[in-house]
């Protein structure tokens, strides 16, 4: 079945990317589909109207356009306002969703009637290709950015993550939390640079997959002891992430008063709520709160920053699945693409906690 693919311009604050690249609209079309773009939806990304025109996408003036011309919504983030206006109970949306952490937003997908599928929903061979990109920018992201939020001028305790080698210098101490996608490239990149690393994980079976990578790199798999090394840890990462659901609460406000003050928790998980007590979302325009002394990096996009590496990420996995949706009866016959539903006939159909 031959499908009319639509990719509007994100508005979620400080949104930089695109669903698709020109070359994998492309591929699409390649495959018989027709596809329309919002007019510079992809210029954040360094792809402008005329890339996507040469190629065979019929680029939308306007945004209400774009939804009256797609029957099936490709996008990156979720729905915002003025996404909501235009979407009706024709509509097929493809997107990140993350509905666990938004009651609100599920609320107002079901009243409209359509059918959303989310990317952060699609597994396949036991992997979620669609998230783990995103995942991997972000542990790339969340060291970078809690490393400059150590710097004395941005409120931290004034500490080199990575230290020197002089055996007097003292290196930054770095805990992960979550040995997955976004917590193996945060462990690795902080190693990388020179700091101590911990990583805690319930997965004996990923805390070795990280070892191998960097024996260095110290695993745990004790609550208690991971616990236990609050008061010297400079920077923690939080990745926990359990599919489909709310991310687990497990820092809670007690254990931010043992942090010393001036350290830094970026929280990779505030999509899915956040696996820390104090976490709430923020945007790239305010990105941090203080709270118990302990700067808090909790923006929901954060790949957003990176738009061009994200979307051509985001491109090499896409079409494919954007392929099976546009297959006859896909919803019954698609076993992939049929658990990955988030909404449906007025629906929600997964755990909202």
């Amino acid at each position: 079945m031959l499908m009319n693919i639509g990719i509007p311009k994100e508005i979620k604050t400080a949104e930089g990317r695109v669903a698709l690249t020109p070359m994998a609209c492309q591929e699409l079309i390649a495959k018989g589909h027709c596809l329309y773009i919002e007019h510079q939806a992809g210029v954040l990304s360094g792809f402008d109207d005329d890339q996507y025109r040469q190629v065979g996408v019929i680029v939308c003036p306007t945004a209400q356009a774009l939804y009256k011309a797609g029957d099936l919504i490709v996008k990156v983030k979720e729905p915002q306002e003025g996404d909501l206006q235009y979407l009706t109970p024709n509509h097929l949306l493809f997107c990140f969703l993350h509905l666990a952490a938004n009651e609100e937003l599920a609320s107002k997908l079901s009243k409209i009637g359509l059918t959303a599928v989310g990317f952060e929903s699609v597994r396949d061979n036991k992997q979620l290709p669609i998230l783990k990109p995103m995942s991997e920018i972000a542990g790339k992201l969340s060291v970078q950015i809690g490393a400059t939020l150590l710097h004395q001028y941005r409120g931290g305790s004034g500490l080199l993550l990575g230290g020197l080698q002089d055996d007097g210098v003292e290196k930054g101490q770095v805990l992960v939390l979550g040995a997955g996608s976004a917590g193996r490239q945060a462990a690795l990149l902080a190693r990388n640079i020179g700091a101590n690393v911990s990583v805690y994980d319930k997965s004996l079976e990923a805390l070795a997959s990280i070892t191998q990578l960097d024996p260095l790199i110290n695993p745990i798999n004790n609550q208690e002891e991971c616990l236990s090394l609050m008061a010297t840890t400079n920077l923690l990462v939080a990745a926990l992430h359990v599919p489909g659901k709310k991310a687990p609460h497990f820092i809670n406000r007690s254990h931010l008063k043992l942090m010393m003050e001036g350290s830094v928790i970026v929280d990779i998980s505030v999509d899915q709520g956040g696996c820390v007590e104090t976490t709430r979302p923020t945007t790239y325009n305010e990105p941090t709160f203080v709270e118990e002394g302990v700067t808090h990096f909790c923006v929901a996009n954060m790949p957003g920053a990176v738009p061009r590496t994200a979307t051509q990420a985001l491109s090499e996995v896409l079409p494919a699945y954007i392929h099976r949706l546009a297959q006859e009866e896909w919803s019954e016959r698609d076993a992939v693409m049929k658990s990955a539903i988030n909404v449906k006939a007025g629906k929600v159909l997964i755990d909202l906690l």
